[in-house]
């Protein structure tokens, strides 16, 4: 089982009450209602006011509520203020046994209206204003006008066949350069040269030699080379 703890604001509450309970039947008692009647008294008044706050939290501004919230709470604290030594409660003044006589009828005046009176309802949010319709073009709009029917697609002529380009011949090797003219006295020096050769070694002088020991370019000692191999 949930354990009940104990509420400050409650018991606080509840002690309030009944204090208040007390101040406002002690008030009517000695204005002359006595017996069940007192005790009927701050019934009255409490409930008026619950009733006035319950009115306040439902219908924010309602001007009846606030005014019947006032007058249970005047009601409530005017008693619990008599009581405290300020009221001579054995000779209570006759404007006091008035309100508490005519209080009956002004509680169920304060709660028939509180029950009935119907809140007014808000005013409905206006409306969105509609768009503003768009200004008229100056230009009137032309019919479109029919598409122009597409002629038949004319046959192709033939196209002649192009006969290939010939091949482009063969250019005939570049001729090779030809060997510089041989002096003859050069050519008679080279063959005394290539003889003394043989005749020391028994073989043909190699080109490379020959050149050296002649000190000639290489295209003239090669033109020199030929001329002594074809004599």
């Amino acid at each position: 089982m949930p354990r009940m703890r104990v509420d400050a604001v409650l018991v606080q509450a509840v002690i309030a009450g009944a204090l208040s309970f007390a101040h406002i039947h002690d008030v009517a008692d000695a204005a002359g209602q006595d017996g069940w009647k007192a005790w009927a008294y701050p019934i009255s008044v409490d409930l008026l006011l619950v009733a006035a706050w319950r009115r306040l939290r439902t219908s924010r501004g309602d001007r009846t509520a606030w005014t019947w919230f006032g007058i249970a709470l005047t009601a409530s604290l005017g008693a619990n203020v008599a009581t405290a030594g300020l009221l001579d409660l054995v000779h209570v003044p006759a404007w006091l046994r008035i309100l508490v006589a005519g209080w009956p009828a002004l509680a169920f005046l304060g709660g028939s209206l509180l029950i009935h009176h119907t809140t007014p309802n808000p005013a409905p949010d206006p409306e969105p204003a509609p768009p503003a319709p768009a200004p008229a073009s100056a230009e009137v709009d032309r019919e479109e006008e029919p598409a122009p029917a597409a002629l038949p697609a004319a046959d192709p002529a033939p196209v002649p066949a192009v006969e290939p380009p010939p091949a482009p011949k063969p250019e005939p090797p570049a001729p090779k350069p030809s060997a510089p003219g041989v002096p003859p006295a050069l050519l008679d020096h080279a063959r005394k040269v290539a003889d003394a050769h043989r005749a020391a070694s028994g073989e043909p002088i190699p080109a490379a030699k020959l050149r050296a020991r002649l000190g000639l370019p290489e295209a003239l000692a090669n033109a020199v080379t030929a001329e002594l191999q074809l004599t």
